[in-house]
C-alpha cells in the first residue's frame, strides 16, 4: 500500500518503525479514547507491528498502516480498517497529541477510505467513537460519514456513551 496526498504518505509498516509507534501510542488521548491500542515499551509495539504486517495481504485486516509527514518523514499515527461483527468494517486513527489539530486525521482517512473499502468489497465503513472524542466526530464528520446511533453500547467492553456512524463509497 502506498497512498499520497498533498502532505502525507499512508504506506505499510516496518519494524524500525516500534519507537515511534510505542512513542505514539502513550500520549494521553490514546490511552483515554483507545487504551487496548497502548504500548507501554518498545518490545509490545515490536510484537503488535509483527503481527500488523502479517496481516498485509491477506483477506482478513485488520489493516493498519503509518500516517507519515512528507515534509519531515515523521510518523505521526496510523489509519486502520478493522473487522467487526457480522462481516462489516470499522476505521480507526490516531495522531499523536503532538501533531493534532493540523487536518492530519482528515487527509489521511479521506484519501484511506476509498482505496482500503475497495481493497475489502466493503460497500459500507463504521465509524464508533466515544460521544466526548469531539475531534474524532469532527474527522468523520468531514470525511463523509453519517451519524446513525448516540447513545449507550459496547465500546472497549464496557457500556459507554457513544456516537456510531457510516461512511459508504
Amino acid at each position: 500500500m502506498l497512498i499520497e496526498t498533498e502532505r502525507l504518505i499512508i504506506t505499510e509498516f516496518t519494524l524500525d518503525m516500534a519507537k515511534t509507534v510505542q512513542t505514539n501510542s502513550v500520549d494521553e488521548d490514546n490511552r483515554r479514547f483507545v487504551p487496548d491500542e497502548v504500548w507501554e515499551n518498545v518490545e509490545e509495539a515490536e510484537e503488535t507491528l509483527e503481527y500488523l504486517i502479517s496481516r498485509y495481504g491477506s483477506s482478513e485486516g485488520p489493516f493498519v498502516y503509518p500516517v507519515i509527514v512528507k515534509e519531515t518523514q515523521e510518523n505521526v499515527g496510523y489509519v486502520q480498517l478493522c473487522p467487526i461483527e457480522n462481516g462489516n468494517w470499522e476505521i480507526g486513527y490516531h495522531i499523536a497529541k503532538g501533531h493534532t489539530g493540523k487536518g492530519y486525521a482528515t487527509e489521511a482517512v479521506k484519501a484511506f477510505l476509498p482505496v482500503i473499502s475497495e481493497q475489502v468489497g466493503a460497500s459500507e465503513v463504521y465509524g464508533i467513537c466515544l460521544e466526548e472524542n469531539k475531534a474524532s466526530q469532527a474527522v468523520m464528520h468531514k470525511c463523509g460519514f453519517e451519524t446513525i446511533f448516540r447513545g449507550v453500547d459496547k465500546y472497549q467492553d464496557e457500556n459507554r456513551e457513544i456516537v456510531k456512524s457510516i461512511w459508504r463509497p
